[in-house]
């Protein structure tokens, strides 16, 4: 398309390598954002005419240089960073053979559909891996492709109540607001695509070592189950399951998240000398000498008349006078910030983590930046999320070397 972002060389570890990113909205093209800031040429496949589903999921969407809402969706542009848009059908024979033939030149194929769901059109692994043996495949489902859920689909909330998430989150049930809480983004489904890109770059490694590739099978269910972490190891080794505690540290008081006039605020206070700090700045250094406050343990026995007590004074203040007398005397402390403080932050943005990336429509996009910084091969950004199709003559040219008349014919058959 003539309004397509001209390429630049990529400085990514990963450049070089090619990318089949035929998965969908979250957790597949999480993955496919990574590997593509990391260098590679991630090619994102999708139906003509219809794309991502994100693509609508909005408001908000982007707007063009004239201010008119472009139908992109920020959902759609939050994952699909750095790659080629390439509409294909495949349900068409024609769409088939050059699925087949790109997936024969890539080194990476990452998919999210249904578990054998592509074996109909022949573009599961064992077909396609007659064709290149070096391919790796991984494959992303709500379940995994064994198992008597194999055939359930799996979506991120349901993923994170069934993986045992939500059991941890959220306040207490005796508490008001209590109950199960799900994760403010969908964290099933971006550990998934994280877990995704480790398992491709490992897979990466082994084909270093033995000329093949592999398949790869993952499961949202799977990734949630591993990343409970020490909670999962407290139910294992302890044998009782953890329960909900909200912002409250179990074992440390005062230990939470705390009222200001304007906001609220972490307090992180894990002894005495830190607690008599705060209370210094306070002003009311006299508490120490109150037995509910004289050790961490009576702090733990009186903790809700400790913590009422603590409340009552940051109430008083606002966020950054409490932030500017607290942090310079040492008090382990921070904001909840809300996002435009966060993107207004002199560290987030000294580290790089707001960022413009051009678009096609000629304006630059602001997006939240890649945390890895390389000493030797630092992470770019080309282009932001394609629109629908915008390289589909472009990398037909390129990776299959097929020229107009041959693209021409496959648009007039509807395969592209």
């Amino acid at each position: 398309m003539s309004n397509s972002i001209s390429p630049q060389p990529r400085t990514g570890p990963l450049a070089g390598l090619r990318v089949l990113d035929m998965s969908r909205v979250l957790a597949g093209p999480w993955s496919g954002q990574l590997l593509a800031d990391f260098g590679a040429d991630v090619v994102k496949v999708e139906r003509p005419g219809v794309g991502d589903d994100t693509r609508g999921w909005g408001p908000p969407f982007l707007k063009d240089t004239d201010g008119n809402e472009s139908g992109e969706a920020a959902y759609y542009m939050s994952a699909n960073r750095a790659k080629r848009s390439l509409t294909l059908d495949i349900s068409t024979p024609e769409g088939q053979k050059i699925c087949t033939d790109l997936a024969a030149r890539a080194d990476i194929l990452l998919e999210n559909y249904k578990s054998g769901g592509l074996a109909k059109y022949n573009l599961d692994y064992d077909s396609l891996k007659a064709r290149n043996a070096r391919l790796i495949y991984c494959s992303i489902t709500g379940f995994g492709q064994t198992g008597p859920y194999a055939a359930r689909a799996g979506y991120d909330m349901i993923i994170q109540g069934a993986g045992g998430f939500m059991s941890l989150t959220g306040e207490r049930d005796d508490l008001p607001g209590g109950g199960p809480q799900k994760g403010g983004v969908a964290v099933a489904d971006l550990m998934t695509g994280m877990y995704a890109t480790v398992a491709v770059l490992a897979a990466l490694s082994w084909r270093e070592k033995t000329g093949l590739g592999q398949y790869i099978d993952l499961a949202l269910l799977d990734t949630q189950v591993s990343w409970l972490a020490n909670q999962a190891m407290n139910y294992l080794i302890g044998g009782e399951a953890p329960k909900r505690a909200g912002n409250a540290h179990q074992n440390i008081v005062p230990y939470g998240v705390f009222p200001t006039r304007d906001g609220h605020m972490i307090l992180g206070i894990g002894n005495n000398s830190q607690l008599t700090k705060f209370l210094e700045v306070a002003g009311r250094a006299e508490l120490m000498e109150d037995e509910r406050f004289k050790t961490n343990t009576l702090r733990v026995a009186h903790r809700e008349a400790v913590i009422a007590i603590i409340g009552g004074m940051t109430a008083m203040r606002d966020l950054d006078e409490w932030l500017a007398e607290l942090v310079p005397a040492g008090v382990p402390c921070g904001p909840i910030n809300t996002l435009d403080r966060v993107f207004a932050d002199p560290q987030v943005n000294a580290r790089g983590m707001r960022v413009k990336i051009p678009h096609a429509f000629g304006i630059d996009v602001e997006h939240a930046g890649n945390p890895i910084k390389f000493s030797a091969s630092p992470v770019d950004y080309p282009r932001a999320a394609p629109l629908l199709g915008e390289h589909t003559d472009e990398v037909l040219g390129e990776w299959l070397e097929l020229d107009a008349e041959a693209i021409a014919a496959l648009r007039r058959s509807g395969a592209v």
